[in-house]
């Protein structure tokens, strides 16, 4: 059941979703520079002059821009749904299982946050980079983690939000 209450909201959960909602849009305008490094890479091939370090800068930058969509999905409640076991269901249980996904999306988060932090720091204490362009590979996570962040904080929102629509019945 998607919601698409995200920007129209007020205080905390407003100025949540919008700034969720400005994340997302960056991970598409990072997507659309993927695509062109790619079509300036295949252009230049044409001619003799590939793009270097192309396939690295599409690793990294659909890494990047993937993670920037969840927590939007989290606050839009696209997420994949199995609705065939509750098509008979009742408001109240679909909403109750709204709220589990919300609360499972939070630690998920929360565990996805952890391990990836000390992912990062694993990668900067052995200075692993990319093999032509030399870029660090640590310096793909920081993103990837305020993504993490926001997933957390999009799942607080649904969390409160769907908290609330059991509470009403």
């Amino acid at each position: 059941m998607p919601h698409t209450q995200t920007a129209s909201s007020s205080g905390f959960t407003g100025a949540a979703s919008r700034l969720i909602t400005l994340w997302a849009l960056a991970g598409g305008i990072l997507l659309l520079a993927v695509v062109a490094v790619n079509m300036i890479s295949i252009v230049g091939s044409v001619f003799g002059k590939p793009f270097p370090g192309d396939f690295e800068l599409t690793e990294m930058g659909v890494a990047i821009a993937v993670f920037a969509f969840l927590p939007y999905c989290q606050l839009v409640g696209a997420n994949v749904s199995a609705d065939i076991f509750t098509a008979g269901a009742s408001r109240r249980t679909i909403a109750f299982f709204t709220m589990l996904g919300s609360l499972v999306a939070l630690g998920f988060a929360g565990l996805l946050i952890w391990r990836m932090y000390h992912g990062m720091l694993d990668q900067k204490e052995y200075d692993y980079t990319t093999t032509i362009l030399q870029i660090p590979h640590w310096m793909a996570f920081v993103p990837i983690l305020l993504s993490l962040a926001l997933l957390a904080l999009a799942a607080l929102v649904t969390l409160m939000r769907d908290a609330k629509a059991l509470s009403k019945g």
